[in-house]
């Protein structure tokens, strides 16, 4: 997948983002619906427009590792291992996507986990898009589609399911990469593969 890395360094598109706006962009694997983390405003909005499933959470992009404090994520020193192999980026195998599922039973993050007390990140490998992360913050990037529809590999797809309620449309040209892996890193540090 070929994405110009300054895409996700457009002003607008940050100062959208700050003002808690909800943008339709490429990510690191396919266009993202994508909106402020940390707002539950902006989450609920984006549920009530991708007609998302209430109980199924949303994958977190992150600039940095550091920010998964900020959802009152603690990892034991076996889980700094495991994600500093799979988010080191060194080799072509790292640039793969990979999310990664840990406990969070924090209740008033009860509107991002919705009640299954983990939450998925994911720290990108473009060096761009976690610039643009750590401008404006951690973002939720369901895929840009109505729940149960295919995923839009442009910006005229996604158009065609949202029209006007999103904010804004970064368009990167067609993709087509795939959602990424999913793994459970559990607090030994073993892991479950939950999509390969």
């Amino acid at each position: 997948m070929q994405i110009q890395d300054n895409i996700w360094n457009d002003k607008n598109l940050i100062k959208i983002l700050k003002k808690d706006g909800i943008v339709v962009m490429p990510t690191d694997t396919i266009y993202g619906m994508v909106g402020r983390a940390e707002s539950k405003s902006v989450v609920e909005r984006i549920y009530r427009i991708r007609n998302r499933d209430i109980n199924k959470p949303c994958i977190i992009l992150i600039g940095e590792k550091s920010e998964l404090k900020k959802f009152s994520i603690n990892l034991s020193e076996e889980q700094k291992e495991v994600l500093e192999k799979y988010w080191s980026f060194v080799s072509i195998q790292d640039l793969w996507p990979t999310s990664i599922v840990l406990d969070c039973p924090e209740e008033k993050f009860t509107y991002l986990h919705r009640g299954t007390k983990t939450l998925a990140f994911r720290l990108p490998a473009p060096e761009g898009l976690r610039a643009l992360l750590l401008q404006v913050g951690p973002l939720i990037a369901p895929s840009a589609n109505t729940e149960k529809f295919p995923a839009s590999e442009n910006v005229e797809d996604a158009k065609k399911y949202f029209g006007d309620l999103v904010d804004l449309y970064m368009d990167g040209g067609t993709l087509f990469g795939k959602a990424s892996r999913i793994i459970k890193l559990h607090k030994n540090g073993s892991v479950s593969i939950i999509r390969q």
